[in-house]
């Protein structure tokens, strides 16, 4: 889309803002989660299918709804701070550049955090009262990041809870009613793989974060050190994967090395541009990567 065919308000605008490359960030640890709980059922497909399959929309669809959410809080308050100026590496922010005025934004994301707790209200008939706790503390937290959080250096530790051990291990308790440790290392995996987004791109904005007061761990580390975190976070996921062999699963162990290969490559693309808005093609790139990582493991764990 060329920015300037956009128009205030137009369909384009909120596709913009509701950043859908993001989206399999949200869609990855829940379909590891789902696909952990569907090689448990006792009866396989068939059984999974005529008993789980409304929990397993239910899952996506608040994990979807809930990262457009969180991506509208983070255009409407960046915007509302002057972080997005004209200075800004990053993709082009619809507040900012004035696609969506900021009052259809407060509308906007009022709208999607109510229609995330009514997508995920049913879940508590699944999994009990606790869903409530859990989709709470991720309203909660998805203002808190934006607000507060990043700017602590605090968002790679929210990404390895909320994109990787929360959105992996409560489809599986849901479905399941337990949680294994293989489990709770498979969200470890998934949550570093997905840390590696927000890891490039805090890479990228280094010098913006740092006039703006906004002390992310790329900031605190520097950039060379903030490459080498990247490169080790797909490896450090790939290494945990050998929990899978505790309970003697092969192939979501050696099926996601694979996505290593990848990985490397888009390190060394990141090495050789180092800085500038050609980041953004290593934003693209390791959100491509993610999404085979979390597509290998799925495949992995069913076929096991």
């Amino acid at each position: 889309m060329k920015e300037d065919d956009i128009q205030t308000g137009s369909m384009k605008a909120w596709v913009l803002a509701a950043r859908p490359k993001t989206l399999s960030g949200a869609a990855v640890p829940v379909m590891i989660g789902l696909s952990l709980a569907w090689h448990q059922m006792p009866t396989g497909l068939s059984s999974y299918l005529s008993t789980h399959v409304v929990v397993s929309v239910l899952c996506l669809l608040f994990a979807f709804i809930m990262q457009i959410d969180a991506n509208f809080i983070n255009d409407y308050f960046d915007f509302m701070k002057g972080n997005d100026d004209e200075t800004r590496l990053g993709p082009k922010r619809a507040c900012a550049m004035g696609w969506i005025h900021a009052a259809q934004m407060r509308k906007a994301i009022l709208i999607t955090t109510i229609l995330a707790c009514v997508v995920g209200l049913p879940l508590v008939y699944y999994g009990g009262i606790e869903m409530v706790v859990v989709g709470l503390v991720c309203v909660v937290f998805c203002f808190l990041y934006t607000t507060h959080l990043s700017y602590l250096g605090l968002g790679d530790v929210l990404v390895l809870v909320f994109f990787g051990i929360i959105p992996v291990c409560i489809p599986y308790y849901i479905i399941r009613g337990n949680v294994t440790l293989t489990v709770v290392m498979a969200s470890v995996a998934c949550g570093l793989v997905i840390d590696t987004l927000l890891m490039i791109n805090n890479y990228r904005d280094i010098e913006n974060d740092i006039r703006a007061e906004k002390r992310t761990l790329a900031v605190r580390v520097g950039k060379r050190n903030s490459r080498y975190i990247y490169l080790l976070l797909g490896m450090a996921a790939c290494a945990i994967g050998a929990f899978y062999l505790r309970e003697r699963w092969v192939w979501p162990f050696v099926l996601p090395l694979a996505y290593l290969l990848f990985h490397v490559q888009t390190y060394r693309n990141m090495v050789r541009i180092d800085h500038g808005r050609e980041l953004n093609k290593i934003l693209g790139e390791t959100a491509r990567n993610m999404f085979i990582y979390g597509l290998l493991v799925s495949i992995g764990v069913i076929i096991s």
